[in-house]
Order: structure tokens, then sequence, then C-alpha cells
């Protein structure tokens, strides 16, 4: 028996493979200090189920809020998921989400009833626009960075000489409370 024989057009392979949606692994950041907080947070982990796939959740911290203090604290957590959408669709997905829950325009580091960051978009390191990724403030903030060991403690971030785990060694971790073993659920 001859092996069979076959003409293979590479460049219609890689015009094929090129034009399959990419899923790309993606790190988005929650906050909530008004309303219900657990619940805020519930329902953007609902909300964006719709566009992301394989998801996992860090536990949810409570922090006191950053940047302008006088307001009530945080529960805060992160999560980490597949998606198709391109960053700058993630952002406008994850805007509207925080829109039909309610969030006002108030001021820079104000109170919110939900905040969603992208804090990670694949091994990719850009600014485009409103979005820079990684997120500009994820070295600067233990509620971010504990939420992301929790799920990757060795991932080195694009741009980043050291693991998330190495970053968040470097800040005092006593402000941070964990508050809910319960993982968030999708139907």
């Amino acid at each position: 028996m001859r092996p069979l024989q076959t003409s293979v057009d590479y460049n219609m392979l890689i015009f094929v493979l090129s034009s399959l949606p990419m899923k790309n692994e993606i790190y988005l950041g929650l906050g909530s200090n008004m309303g219900d907080r657990l619940e805020n947070l519930q329902n953007a982990v609902q909300a964006l189920a719709e566009k992301l796939e394989n998801i996992r959740f860090s536990p949810i911290y409570e922090s006191a809020a950053w940047g302008y203090e006088d307001q009530p604290d945080f529960l805060n957590a992160a999560l980490c998921g597949t998606t198709e959408l391109p960053p700058q669709e993630l952002l406008k997905f994850a805007k509207e989400i925080e829109d039909r829950m309610g969030r006002e325009p108030t001021f820079r580091n104000g109170p919110r009833v939900i905040d969603i960051d992208i804090l990670l978009y694949g091994d990719q390191a850009f600014k485009e626009g409103r979005l820079e990724v990684p997120h500009p403030s994820l070295p600067l903030r233990t509620f971010v960075l504990q939420p992301l060991v929790d799920l990757s403690p060795e991932l080195v971030p694009p741009g980043f000489s050291r693991s998330l785990k190495k970053l968040l060694a470097e800040f005092d971790q006593t402000k941070l409370h964990p508050q809910y073993e319960k993982q968030f659920e999708i139907s």
C-alpha cells in the first residue's frame, strides 16, 4: 500500500486558520460598594457569562475604598475566562453591563454599584483609547492582586518580570479580608 499523497495549499490553510474565531484567556476585576454588594457581583458574573466561557472565580474579598476613602467598603473578586471578543468589544460589553446595572458616573475612585475592569487580555500588553492592558493599577492594589493570585499565582503579566504572587508579596495584606467561600453561580 502506498502512502496517501496530498497537496496542501499552505496560504489557504493559513487564511482559513486565521479567520477562525480566537479564544483569548482574560482576567477581569469586579468591585461593588453600593446596595447589595454580593448580589451586584453575582448579577455582573451572570451577565458576563453571556460572552465568556470556562469561567473560574476567586474568593470574594472586602477592602477599604482606595483613592477616595470616604465611602463604604468594597467587595472585590476576579474571574478568569475565555472569550472571542476583541479587547475593545469586551470593554464595550463590560460597560454595557455596568450601565444596565445602574452604575452612575460619579468621580474617579468614587462609589459604584458595579465596576468591571479588564485586568489582563491573553499575553497582550497595549494601550488603545480608554483601554490599557495590563490594567495600569494592577500592581498597585492588593484587592486586585490577591484575587488574581488565587486564580493564577505563578502568572507573569505581560511587561512584568515577576509573578502575581511575587508582586503581592510586596504589600501589607492585613487590610484585605476574605468574605465568602461561596462561589458565584451561572444559570
